[in-house]
């Protein structure tokens, strides 16, 4: 598996030090608001679970699991394939993301939990790719771990074909892993 990563592109000690980081901020704005923290499942899982160890405050957690991708490209087509099941309304939501990729999956998360009411809505995305980002997509997060260039990444909860999720890091995949299949 290793074999197939070209790079690490941040280190497990630059992800820990960011996620630290980031749960700060989140705390210092929403610690005194009990927010529902929804993470987009599969890829946010580690990132997800790293944040509210750091999140010292109280909270809730919730998990919405949808679907675009077949190998490296993204259908553009969203699947819901799980729904969260904690009521929004009123309620002050976090979205945590694994990446913000093209945006197709994030712009429909966002309406998704729009139409459940919630009193604020916020996005918190571990890694930011700009440069896939779909034309007509406008949604800025409000926080953001990492941009990264457009390069194929692996690692901390991001896969390839379900694999390589389990890697402390981040990592650039080999042009020849995901080419060959």
């Amino acid at each position: 598996m290793k074999e197939n990563i070209q790079e690490v592109l941040i280190s497990e000690a630059q992800l820990q030090a960011r996620v630290r980081e980031l749960a700060g901020q989140l705390l210092r704005d929403f610690g005194d608001k009990n927010p529902v923290f929804v993470g987009v499942l599969k890829g946010v899982l580690i990132f997800f679970s790293d944040m509210i160890r750091q999140f010292d405050a109280p909270c809730q957690i919730d998990f919405m699991w949808i679907s675009s991708y077949e190998g490296t490209n993204s259908t553009g087509s969203m699947v819901v394939k799980k729904d969260v099941s904690t009521p929004l309304e009123g309620r002050h939501v976090i979205i945590l993301e694994d990446i913000y990729d093209t945006g197709n999956s994030l712009d429909f998360t966002y309406r998704h939990l729009l139409s459940k009411h919630p009193a604020s809505l916020t996005v918190c995305t571990l890694l930011d790719k700009p440069a896939r980002r779909k034309e007509g997509i406008t949604l800025q997060p409000d926080y953001t771990g990492f941009v990264v260039e457009n390069r194929f990444v692996v690692g901390y909860g991001m896969d390839f074909n379900e694999q390589y999720r389990n890697l402390p890091y981040i990592g650039v995949l080999k042009p020849e892993a995901y080419q060959q299949q």
